[in-house]
């Protein structure tokens, strides 16, 4: 879930009227501020009201910083707790206003070459079970970057005299409840968030950090002995799809969104052998039309190429008149009978696939055997208005027969 920023400045969150969307920090960025918050508490009896962090590597120690306010800092046991709202931004996901904790106790008393800081996870943060993640398992998810991040952010205010130990216990009070409005379960992250940010900064809708997750998605599902992954656009797809194929492991699904050509490359990469696209009418004409991103930001629809696959499939004149000038894909589609619908949708899965070999052989990747399962909307005309399935590909129980595991590093990056 990457979320960058290059700066050789101290960086802070722009916000005003004039800006357009407000960035927000990552919860990597809380955890560290938390931990140096509670460290300089311990080391001092200040409170500070904020501090100021590097940003994970590779931004240079001095380069890229960011202000963070502090929410609470107070003695616990032997030790310091600080807590961070975590601020998405105009980017709010599961973790925005998350309270992110840090415990930190200090033990100058050690005697070996130091200093040292020590990072775990207690509660709300999530364990790892599955391979395939950078983060082994049975630990903590605090992804490397925050870790490396937060480690930074405490050896900066500890004294150059200072060689004992900084333990540092990142939790999450409200972690396990947020959990479960992410994808974690099914990447085998267990009992909580994860700790995640790349760069620190959360960018509002971040098409780096979605990237990021259909990569780890991708990882796991390798790592689990699969080489079939399934594609959705969404949570909506996704079920229409488990409904219509119960036999399909969890592990097996992508929320690949308007990813077309990254995730397709992706899955080439990490060597799987079947990719099948579960879409709406829609998304397939964006697809078929071979846009490597399909976001309506970036891909309008063609209706006149749609118009003109609309004759292939048996559409008359009148019909293609109208296509031509429709609003939607889902008014399009409304203007032609069911069986002319059909053989529509299997021209533009043609040409989809077609789209999908060039954008692997335009980045060096292999091949891959691209299947495709195409739903209506509600109302649409589909000839199987039970499962509103305008095309499928054959989809067998022997595509997810997964091979022998793959060692637990496999597909970590």
């Amino acid at each position: 879930m990457s979320k960058d920023r290059q700066t050789s400045t101290r960086t802070s969150l722009r916000t005003g009227p004039r800006a357009r969307l407000r960035e927000g920090f990552t919860t990597g960025s809380a955890a560290a501020a938390a931990a140096r918050a509670a460290t300089l508490f311990a080391l001092t009896g200040e409170r500070p009201a904020t501090v100021d962090i590097p940003l994970p590597p590779p931004h240079p120690p001095h380069e890229g910083r960011l202000s963070i306010p502090v929410a609470a800092v107070a003695e616990d046991g032997l030790g310091v707790r600080a807590a961070v709202v975590k601020d998405g931004g105009d980017d709010p996901d599961a973790t925005h206003g998350a309270r992110i904790e840090a415990h930190v106790t200090l033990d100058p008393a050690f005697s070996g070459v130091g200093p040292h800081v020590l990072i775990g996870g207690g509660r709300g943060v999530g364990r790892v079970t599955l391979p395939g993640l950078p983060v082994a398992v049975g630990q903590a998810a605090i992804n490397p970057g925050p870790m490396e991040q937060i480690r930074a952010a405490v050896l900066e205010v500890l004294p150059e005299d200072f060689k004992g130990i900084a333990l540092v216990v990142v939790e999450v009070p409200e972690g396990e409840e947020r959990a479960r409005h992410t994808l974690n379960p099914r990447l085998g992250i267990i009992g909580g968030i994860s700790i995640l940010g790349t760069g620190g900064i959360v960018r509002p809708y971040s098409h780096g950090a979605w990237a990021e997750c259909v990569a780890r998605s991708l990882d796991v599902a390798r790592a689990a002995g699969q080489a079939c992954a399934v594609m959705t656009t969404g949570r909506r797809s996704e079920r229409l799809f488990l409904e219509a194929h119960p036999f399909a492991p969890e592990v097996c699904l992508v929320q690949a969104a308007d990813f077309y050509a990254h995730s397709l490359v992706a899955a080439a990469e990490r060597g799987f052998s079947t990719v099948v696209w579960a879409v709406f009418f829609g998304k397939l004409v964006k697809q078929a039309q071979g846009f490597a991103n399909t976001h309506a930001r970036s891909a309008e629809l063609d209706f006149s190429l749609l118009a003109a696959r609309a004759v292939q499939a048996g559409a008359d004149q009148a019909a293609r008149e109208a296509i031509a000038g429709a609003n939607t894909a889902a008014q399009a589609l409304a203007l032609v009978p069911a069986g002319v619908a059909a053989r529509l949708t299997a021209l533009l899965a043609a040409d989809a696939k077609a789209a999908a070999a060039r954008h692997l052989r335009e980045a060096g990747a292999p091949a891959l055997d691209v299947r495709y399962i195409v739903f209506a909307l509600d109302g649409e005309s589909a000839p199987d208005r039970a499962g509103n399935i305008l095309y499928a590909d054959g989809i067998a129980p022997t595509l997810f027969s997964p091979a022998a595991p793959l060692h637990p590093g496999a597909g970590s990056r």
